[in-house]
C-alpha cells in the first residue's frame, strides 16, 4: 500500500496539536505566595514623591497559600541601590481579618543585592507576610525600579514571583544629592541650631535652592534682553518728539513721558494684566511683560536721550549746516553718535534698574527670579531662596554698576589715561626756567 506523500505530516501535525492540549489542560504548579502589594515610604520634602539616592524603607505583604508553609523569602533590589539590614522587620498576620499578630524568629543575610529572611520554624499554612527593609536608596537616576521576590516553601520547593509591582522613583540632581549630604553634616546641624542662622542662611536650602531660581534668572533676563532693546527706540522717538517744533507733537511726548514716569511701574503692570483680560484683550504673560516695561523704560530713555541732545552744543549743528548738510544728515551723523556716546552710562543704569523691576512680575504669576524664590519659601519657611535671588541680581548689577562707572570716568577724562601727571611745586624766590619759547 502506498501512502500519500503529505499524509505523514498531517500525522505529525495532529500528534504536536495532542501534545499541546495535553501540556495546556495540564494542571498549572500554584505558587504558594502572591503578592499583596509592595511600597515605599515617600522621602521628598512635600508630596508623595520617593527620591532616588535618598533613604526609605520599601515594605512587602504577601499571602501565603493555604496549603503551603514559607521557610524563607528573598528580596532582591536593582542593581545601583544601596541598603541595609539593620532594624529589618517581618510582621506575620493570621486569621481570616489578619489581625492576629504573630512572633516570627528569623535570620538576616544578604548576598549582593540580594536579601533574604530565613525563618527558623515554617510559617503557618495561609500566613500573611509583611517585611519592611530599611535604609534603602535607589539609584539617583530614578525610574521605575522593580524588586524582584522569591521564596522558599515547606519542603524546599518555591520560585520566583511574577506579579511584583514596580516602585515610581523620582531622579535627583547633583544639586539635590548636595543638600542631602549636608543636611547629615554636624556642623550644618549646628549651624541651624541658630534660628537666625536657618532662617535666612540655611545650607542645605541654599543649595537645593539655586536650579529653581536659576530658572527664574533666565526668565528675568530673557524679559529684560527683549524689552531694554525695545524701549531704545522708542524712547528716542519720543525725545525727537519732545524737542520737536511741533506743539502736537511735543503734547503727545509730554503726556505719555509725565503719565509713565509719574504711576508706579507696579501699577502699570497690575492695569495691563487685569484690564486687558477684562476687555477681552488676550496676550500670554511673557510678551504683556516685555511689552509692559519696555513702555515703562522707553518714558525714562526718552528723558535720558533729550538731556544728551541738547547737551550737544549748538555750534556743532551750525558748522555741520555750513558744509552743506541737511538737518537729517546733522542729526544722523553728527549729533546721534555723540549722543549715545555720553548717555552710556545713563543708559546703563536704567538697563539695571528695568532687571530689577523684573522682579515686579512676580505679583502677576510670571516665573521670574522672585517668583520662584517666593514658591520655595512657601514650602520650606525659610527665607533663604530670598538670599539666592539677592545673590542672582548681583551678579548682573555688581558687573554693571562697575561699568558704569569706568565709562563714566572715561567721558570725564579721569581714566587711567588720561591722568596728567602733576607737576612738582615751585619753591618760594625760584626762577621760572627759561626753554625756547616756553617757562618750564
Amino acid at each position: 500500500m502506498k501512502l500519500h506523500p503529505t499524509k505523514p505530516l498531517r500525522m505529525l501535525v495532529v500528534a504536536l496539536a495532542a501534545t499541546c492540549a495535553l501540556a495546556v489542560s495540564a494542571p498549572q504548579p500554584a505558587l504558594a505566595l502572591t503578592t499583596a502589594k509592595l511600597t515605599a515610604r515617600p522621602n521628598s520634602d512635600s508630596g508623595s514623591d520617593i527620591l532616588g539616592a535618598t533613604e526609605t524603607r520599601i515594605t512587602w505583604e504577601g499571602q501565603a497559600d493555604d496549603a503551603e508553609r514559607l521557610g524563607a523569602l528573598t528580596l532582591t533590589l536593582p542593581d545601583g541601590t544601596s541598603y541595609t539590614t539593620d532594624n529589618a522587620k517581618v510582621t506575620v498576620l493570621s486569621g481570616a481579618d489578619h489581625m492576629t499578630r504573630e512572633k516570627a524568629n528569623f535570620d538576616v543575610s544578604s548576598d549582593g543585592q540580594a536579601v533574604t529572611f530565613s525563618f527558623a520554624q515554617p510559617l503557618a499554612q495561609g500566613a500573611y507576610v509583611r517585611v519592611e527593609l530599611y535604609g534603602v536608596e535607589f539609584p539617583a537616576a530614578g525610574g521605575d525600579e522593580q524588586v524582584k521576590v522569591s521564596y522558599t516553601a515547606e519542603g524546599g520547593a518555591g520560585s520566583e514571583l511574577t506579579d511584583v509591582p514596580t516602585v515610581p522613583v523620582k531622579g535627583v540632581t547633583p544639586t539635590e544629592q548636595l543638600a542631602t549630604y549636608l543636611e547629615n553634616q554636624d556642623w550644618v546641624k549646628q549651624w541651624n541650631s541658630n534660628t537666625f542662622l536657618r532662617l535666612f542662611l540655611n545650607p542645605p536650602i541654599l543649595v537645593s535652592s539655586v536650579p529653581s531660581v536659576f530658572q527664574g534668572f533666565l526668565m528675568a533676563l530673557a524679559i529684560v534682553l527683549v524689552a531694554f532693546p525695545l524701549a531704545i527706540p522708542f524712547g528716542f522717538v519720543l525725545a525727537l518728539m519732545r524737542i520737536s517744533k511741533s506743539r502736537l507733537l511735543r503734547a503727545i511726548s509730554g503726556f505719555y513721558v509725565n503719565i509713565v514716569r509719574g504711576t508706579p511701574a507696579f501699577l502699570q503692570i497690575y492695569i495691563a494684566f487685569f484690564g486687558l483680560p477684562l476687555a477681552g484683550v488676550q496676550i500670554p504673560s511673557y510678551p504683556l511683560g516685555v511689552i509692559v516695561l519696555a513702555m515703562n523704560s522707553a518714558a525714562y530713555l526718552c528723558e535720558i536721550f533729550r538731556a544728551g541732545i541738547q547737551s550737544i552744543s549748538k555750534g556743532q549743528n551750525e558748522a555741520a549746516r555750513s558744509l552743506g548738510m541737511t538737518a537729517g544728515q546733522t542729526m544722523l551723523y553728527i549729533i546721534i553718535p555723540q549722543t549715545f556716546r555720553n548717555v552710556l552710562p545713563t543708559m546703563t543704569s536704567e538697563f539695571i534698574l528695568l532687571y530689577k523691576d523684573t522682579s515686579l512680575l512676580a505679583a502677576v504669576g510670571v516665573m521670574e527670579v522672585v517668583m520662584y524664590s517666593k514658591t520655595i519659601v512657601a514650602s520650606t519657611g525659610s527665607i533663604t531662596p530670598y538670599i539666592v535671588a539677592a545673590l542672582f541680581y548681583l551678579v548682573v548689577t555688581l558687573p554693571l554698576a562697575r561699568l558704569v562707572s569706568k565709562l563714566e570716568g572715561k567721558l570725564l577724562g579721569t581714566g587711567a589715561g588720561s591722568r596728567k601727571r602733576k607737576k612738582p611745586a615751585k619753591s618760594a624766590g625760584e626762577m621760572p626756567v627759561i626753554d625756547g619759547d616756553h617757562l618750564a
